[in-house]
């Protein structure tokens, strides 16, 4: 598992290197699928290798915790990226800024490189499992063990739900924020993802009923939100902490959802069942930017945006009845 991180890090540099170095549309095809690459090979692996690292310690409770911190650092770390980017790019121009970014994956890299090789997978297995086994045991747990494959779901839905952040900016400029005003914006709602994860530890024993509660009340903010926010004074300021308050409390459900996904898993396949998750999160995310793409013939972003908080209400009803306690 610590050989496909860095491996995975290895395949997002030359995804930066392609962007930096061919910076036309070749280039960002190559990069593109090098990212898709990337992300296959890391999907899963980290969520296994830290379950499993925590397990030989007896210290699995522990998971939210250090989870949800971890995409939290990862979010401060993408507010400071887009902090230094606008003095690198008047330092340097683009160039500056994609060989800067090939120097943080290669940092990223290094320290996946000196994690510990990994506890063995628990339960340990008898012998080496082949790939195709391997595979057909995690898909096989994913789809007909009930309390994961409706967890699964609910995790799916819920991540790619969340996927109106890639029209945030898109939104505040149709709404008539100033273009200088909307990197403001879209600070505050990574800032509210930040928070949400951060306080998985906190929330990660929440029950089916009480996580239902949260994800209607992240429905009605990011709904209420998406259709204030604007040029209007404090209201417009009050939509946009709203979808950050919405946004960050999505981010701590799926941070708590994931974890009861890992405490459930029960064979050496946990890497694989969590991958079948993550491709599940990308199948919705693909629906969301379909909505996006073939609504906006006749609805506004923000409409668009604000209805997205219907399916978010079913989720919250399957969350209350389906949800397994810790």
């Amino acid at each position: 598992r610590r050989t496909l991180l860095v491996l995975s890090a290895a395949v997002y540099a030359g995804t930066l290197l392609a962007w930096t170095a061919f910076p036309g549309y070749p280039g960002f095809v190559v990069g593109f699928a090098l990212w898709g690459l990337s992300g296959a090979l890391m999907s899963g692996t980290f969520e296994a290798w830290l379950y499993d690292e925590l397990a030989a310690r007896s210290a699995t409770s522990a998971y939210p915790h250090v989870v949800g911190w971890a995409h939290s650092a990862a979010m401060v770390a993408m507010l400071a990226g887009i902090a230094l980017g606008t003095p690198l790019y008047a330092w340097g121009g683009y160039p500056l800024v994609g060989w800067t970014s090939v120097a943080a994956v290669v940092v990223h890299a290094g320290l996946a490189a000196t994690l510990p090789r990994g506890a063995p997978p628990q339960p340990a297995s008898s012998r080496p499992r082949r790939y195709t086994a391997m595979l057909r045991d995690g898909v096989t747990q994913a789809a007909r063990h009930g309390p994961i494959r409706r967890l699964i779901a609910i995790y799916a839905v819920l991540f790619g739900l969340s996927a109106y952040d890639e029209y945030f900016p898109i939104l505040a400029r149709d709404s008539g924020v100033a273009t200088v005003e909307v990197p403001l914006l879209v600070g505050l709602l990574t800032l509210g993802q930040a928070v949400g994860t951060a306080l998985a530890g906190r929330t990660a024993g929440m029950s089916g009923r009480v996580m239902a509660v949260l994800l209607g009340a992240s429905a009605g903010l990011v709904s209420f939100g998406a259709l204030v926010i604007g040029p209007r004074g404090w209201l417009g300021w009050v939509g946009v902490a709203a979808v950050a308050v919405g946004y960050g409390a999505v981010h701590n459900a799926i941070i708590v959802s994931e974890a009861r996904l890992q405490q459930l898993i029960t064979s050496d396949a946990r890497a694989t069942v969590t991958s079948v998750a993550g491709l599940s999160t990308e199948v919705v995310v693909l629906a969301v930017y379909a909505s996006f793409a073939i609504g906006t013939a006749w609805l506004s972003v923000a409409t668009i945006v604000a209805l997205l908080g219907l399916p978010m209400v079913g989720v919250a009803i399957a969350a209350w009845r389906r949800l397994p306690a810790v």
